[in-house]
């Protein structure tokens, strides 16, 4: 029997149907030969500190580096302490019943860095000696998943892109733990400050550019602007920027309506534009969020279904260009275009079909372990708003990509008026190419370059050098500096893709992946943690960073946790670590070097902490109802157990059922199990009453 592993229920019911196996079992699906199971995600985990021995958050236990990670049942959360997650266990020992008759294990899990790695979590956990093959597709369709079967890889090819995955996680553990133990620590147990290699580079981000935005001055600058009109075409030309504005004032006073300016300078030239890569995973995202406010996470989920549903290629890859293999068969995807899409796309569509296509998004060398996201030959059936959205961007994105070039002709006019020089721009579009079909996403205001604003005409005149122009209007124009846009998720995304450069080139940007922050299929993940931390919170499209996040980031800000460009290397070492160029051992050494580094650097911030904002107003000691060890901290909205780091995660508003509760109040609910008689209670309908708060079961109630 061959025993296969996917990822996911849903996967493993698909590949079971494809391959005629149809009975039904408790935790996998039998038949033909093979027993199709699956993973939850991640059913194995990194053990945690306390299978080390380290019970509890002390000074003394820091750095916390194993001498070897082992492996245990994904924990979860209960009554404050970490139990072993029972439907994962149960699996586990499914698979591990089927391994046990296997003569052969198929990896079906998702194909990339992180289902590698659930895989060979779960193989090395239940000390598996089996031979394993790997199932490698590109997409969910039947006919991928015929091929795919009738082509399986040896395991062993993915050695390297597993070691890739298994530093990561480690480092992600090694660098995590004992620096956010270690910022907690320092910070006197003021409830958890969360670290993480991604994570806190990406928050500092966030951080940086929303206190440059909030402190910027603007300042003040000039310009002059001037209307003119030849063969009743009105256009306009406008003056480079003046700092001072009675420098401004003294260069308009020199002109007026009705004198002429003389063109001294007409520069024509044709320019071509070439159409947009196809998406990858984080592309589709920044899109998505600038068009339709969706989040990175929801961008991905709603492209992970679409991949389930047969409809799109595997949505987790970080490449935009497919390979000449995948380019013969792109006619065969018109063609299913022009016959399923939308008006608009199977316009398109059917124009390209036999048509000689773009090649600029096709190059083997540029695809990684996926090619770039395309629609496939299965029909999308209904579809929710959501996903029609996704879809279509997609389908959209493939008849731009492969669509001819935008031809345009840019002329700029140099204009002399009483010696100011000023600036007319005219753009005439000789052949839409790509743009035709092209939806364009609007660019804030803020993002716009002003100066191109000022020059820039629907239409400009056929004009000759040393002809003689009539100003027919003017204007002093006062125009103020702006700052840099806070971010957004689909800025935050395109940073995160350079290591915070600012590269508008999406050929550049593809080159600059490998040390970016993170990867396409873990960034979102990582703004997700930043909001459950509550560091940042949504503002419309904005990601505003919450008080308790400014703290963190200001305590971290000159540490090298919070480096950019430290992360963006790590994630360099860990790309040529899965193409064999970096050892494991190597990049472990560093990153345990490196832990044990920050860690100190971090304890000795307790020096200095004393003046930070979040600092609780405890004057007596009231003792945790629920661990009794611990004794609450008193914040100005909430009561916190300060054994937080030991496991008690007790906490209490301060504000209940309207009434704020001072010290002593608290300390007698709390220790008592009942307040003193307040009037004006409010109850659960709303209505004043007065009586007691009493806590009992670990619920407040009025007497």
């Amino acid at each position: 029997m061959k025993v296969v592993i996917a990822e996911k229920p849903s996967v493993a019911r698909d590949l079971a149907r494809v391959m005629g196996a149809k009975e039904v079992k408790d935790g996998y699906i039998a038949g033909n030969g093979y027993a199709f199971t699956y993973a939850f995600g991640h059913l194995v985990q990194l053990c945690t500190p306390q299978a080390y021995g380290y019970a509890t958050w002390a000074v003394s236990n820091l750095p916390i580096i194993p001498p070897e990670f082992r492996l245990e049942v994904k924990k979860i959360k209960r009554d404050g302490k970490q139990v072993d997650d029972a439907g994962a266990s149960k699996q586990l020992n499914t698979i591990k019943e089927l391994i046990a008759q296997a003569e052969e294990i198929i990896v079906a899990t998702d194909a990339g860095r992180e289902g590698e790695l659930i895989f060979r979590n779960i193989y090395y956990y239940l000390r598996a000696k089996v031979p394993f093959k790997r199932l490698w597709i590109s997409s969910q369709t039947d006919k991928a998943i015929k091929e795919g079967f009738a082509n399986l890889k040896d395991g062993a090819e993915y050695d390297s892109l597993y070691m890739s995955a298994k530093s990561r996680s480690e480092s992600d553990w090694l660098i995590g733990i004992n620096a956010t133990q270690a910022l907690t620590l320092a910070a006197g147990n003021r409830g958890l400050l969360s670290l993480g290699r991604v994570q806190t580079p990406t928050l500092a981000m966030i951080c940086a550019r929303y206190i440059e935005n909030k402190n910027f001055k603007p300042q003040a600058f000039y310009k002059i602007q001037a209307g003119f009109e030849k063969d009743a075409i009105r256009f306009k030309a406008t003056s480079s920027k003046i700092e001072k504005k009675e420098d401004a004032e003294l260069a308009i006073s020199k002109l007026e309506v009705g004198i002429a300016a003389k063109v001294i300078k007409v520069e024509a030239k044709e320019t071509k534009e070439p159409p947009p890569l196809l998406f990858d995973l984080t592309s589709l995202q920044q899109d998505a969020n600038k068009r339709y406010g969706y989040s990175a996470d929801q961008t991905l989920s709603i492209a992970q279904t679409l991949y389930e549903n047969k409809v799109i290629t595997y949505p987790r890859t970080g490449s935009r260009y497919i390979g000449e293999d995948v380019f013969e068969q792109i006619g065969e995807l018109f063609q299913h275009l022009a016959d399923t899409a939308d008006e608009e796309i199977a316009a398109i569509s059917r124009h390209l079909i036999g048509a000689k296509l773009n090649k600029r998004s096709v190059d083997d060398k540029k695809v990684t372990d996926h090619h770039a996201l395309l629609v496939t030959e299965e029909k999308p059936g209904p579809l929710r708003k959501e996903q029609r959205h996704i879809y279509n961007m997609i389908a959209k994105r493939m008849v731009e990509s492969f669509s001819e070039v935008c031809l345009k002709d840019i002329t700029t006019v140099t204009i002399d008026a009483e010696g100011l020089e000023l600036i007319a721009k005219g753009t005439v579009i000789r052949q839409y190419g790509w743009r035709l079909s092209a939806e364009q996403v609007e660019v804030p205001d803020e993002e716009k370059n002003a100066d191109d604003q000022d020059n820039e005409n629907a239409q400009l005149p056929k004009l000759s050098t040393d002809e003689l122009l009539e100003i027919l209007s003017l204007e002093l124009g006062e125009r103020f500096t702006k700052a840099k846009p806070i971010h957004t998720e689909a800025s935050l995304l395109k940073a995160m893709e350079t290591s915070g450069k600012e590269i508008e080139d999406d050929e550049m940007r593809q080159a600059m992946k490998d040390c970016g922050l993170g990867t396409p299929a873990t960034r979102a993940a990582t703004i997700e943690t930043l909001f459950q931390r509550d560091y940042i919170k949504r503002d419309k499209k904005k990601l505003i960073p919450t008080e308790k996040g400014i703290t963190v980031y200001r305590l971290v800000k000159d540490r090298s946790i919070a480096k950019v460009t430290l992360t963006g290397k790590w994630e360099q070492k860990l790309e040529e670590m899965r193409a064999n160029k970096v050892s494991y051992d190597v990049f472990m050494k560093h990153i345990k070097d490196y832990t044990a580094k920050i860690t100190k650097e971090l304890l000795q911030l307790r020096l200095t902490i004393q003046q930070e904002e979040i600092k609780p107003q405890q004057k007596g000691k009231i003792k945790c109802p629920k661990c009794i060890a611990g004794n609450m901290l008193l914040f100005d909205k909430i009561a916190q157990c300060d054994h937080y780091a030991r496991g008690c995660d007790f906490k209490i508003w301060r504000t209940l059922n309207g009434v704020f509760l001072e010290e002593k109040e608290m300390k007698s609910l709390l220790e008592k199990g009942k307040t003193s008689t307040f009037k004006g209670l409010k109850n659960k309908e709303g209505q004043s009453v007065d009586g007691s708060l009493v806590f009992a079961d670990f619920k407040v109630s009025i007497v």
